[in-house]
């Protein structure tokens, strides 16, 4: 499959991804997405699905923005010679309370080192405020499938982080 396939095939999927994790339309991120798919495809082993590891990597590099400096920067104002965040909505105040300090780090890091669809419910219900719902249609799968893979995430990182509980 050549790049101009992977992108026609891709390129609505990819789009829609970072705009519902980022909350805005950004072509740097889909240039960042397709690099990588193109830096890696030697890496992919094809096990398993080649739309659903584009999809993750989509999230991976959405969620590496959210988290990357320049974006808290911008979150950023001074008034008065104070520091305070200028927090836009509950989903990003999430995200931002996490990332600023050491702990928020280091569950950020086991929700990426969850399985893809383990850390995709996640991602949805906790950081974007899905409920399970929404989160059943926009993932077209049951509901009772989102609730097993939130209750197995939540048990595996409650077992990776039991030193912070």
């Amino acid at each position: 499959m050549n790049f101009k396939e992977i992108f026609n095939l891709n390129r609505n999927n990819v789009k829609n991804i970072i705009k519902n994790i980022t909350s805005e339309e950004n072509e740097d991120l889909e240039q960042e997405v397709y690099i990588k798919v193109l830096n890696n495809s030697r890496k992919y082993e094809e096990r398993g699905n080649f739309k659903a590891w584009i999809n993750t990597i989509a999230r991976n590099v959405s969620i590496d923005y959210l988290k990357s400096s320049r974006v808290k920067k911008e979150c950023l104002a001074t008034e008065d010679n104070n520091i305070f965040l200028n927090v836009k909505d509950k989903k990003e105040s999430l995200e931002l309370q996490l990332i600023q300090n050491e702990e928020g780090k280091r569950i950020l890091k086991e929700i990426n080192n969850l399985k893809p669809k383990l850390k995709e419910v996640i991602v949805y219900t906790e950081f974007l405020g899905y409920s399970y719902e929404d989160c059943a249609k926009k993932l077209k799968c049951p509901i009772g499938t989102i609730k097993s893979r939130i209750f197995n995430a939540k048990k595996i990182l409650s077992e990776k982080l039991s030193d912070l509980l």
